[in-house]
């Protein structure tokens, strides 16, 4: 690969990282933690390359003044620019977050928070008819909340649809640094509203736990017994952490 060729793809790498960085892609694969980690690797990959981009063509014209071949390194130059064309859609296109397919292919299993201590207490839920907690905070609490604080509460959970097995659920995905140690965590939507949804379909649910049902045997996925279902948006950040 020709130095040209390497400084060109340098600069849109460190380009690709500061704009999914700037219109918040990044969350799609890291915690936003990491953020300041990706700009400064961005801005010093555009630096690196545009600096060797500029120092190789004032030794290129300093060394065709001298032969008189000006047109050649011309061309040779303009070629390789247009190797940005096939780059930019490499780079610039973010792929969508993980979904329903990661939840499929990779087993649930209980939320690391939860997995700790068995024995662990958990706070009460504050007061208010609707309670909204996030799915980890819920399927811990339903698998080893030995008080109970979710019986007998409605609680707002918000996630993604997945149908598995004849199994309509609601998931999110946990990661811990980045998508690559993502693991699913999922609720069994029991009751009418939810079947009609597609996969990766974003709802905002209400409802009950049905107590007992978050187990080793069922990779801790509880059930919720429906009190309302509507579809929202897809948020900026699809990961709980």
């Amino acid at each position: 690969m020709k130095r040209e060729t390497q400084n060109i793809l340098l600069i849109l790498l460190g380009g690709a990282l500061l704009k999914i960085t700037i219109n918040g892609d990044y969350l799609r694969y890291v915690k936003p933690a990491q953020q300041p980690w990706i700009i400064a690797g961005g801005a010093v990959m555009v630096a690196l390359g545009a600096v060797a981009i500029v120092r190789d063509l004032l030794a290129a014209r300093a060394a065709a003044a001298v032969s008189g071949d000006v047109h050649a390194h011309d061309h040779n130059t303009r070629s390789a620019w247009l190797l940005m064309l096939p780059v930019l859609a490499v780079f610039l296109v973010a792929p969508p977050a993980l979904g329903a397919d990661s939840v499929t292919r990779t087993e649930a299993r209980a939320p690391q928070s939860a997995s700790a201590s068995n024995a662990a207490a958990f706070p009460p839920l504050p007061a208010g008819d609707v309670v909204p907690l996030e799915v980890n905070d819920f399927v811990s609490r339903a698998g080893w909340d030995k008080s109970g604080t979710l019986n007998g509460r409605t609680v707002r959970l918000s996630g993604f649809v997945v149908h598995n097995e004849g199994n309509t659920m609601l998931a999110r995905m946990v990661i811990g640094c980045c998508a690559a140690d993502a693991f699913p965590i999922t609720v069994r939507l029991v009751g009418e509203g939810a079947s009609g949804f597609g996969d990766d379909t974003w709802l905002e649910v209400t409802g009950t736990v049905v107590p007992g049902t978050a187990v080793r045997e069922n990779s801790y996925m509880p059930d919720l017994t429906l009190a309302s279902v509507r579809q929202v948006p897809a948020p900026k950040d699809p990961y709980e952490y």
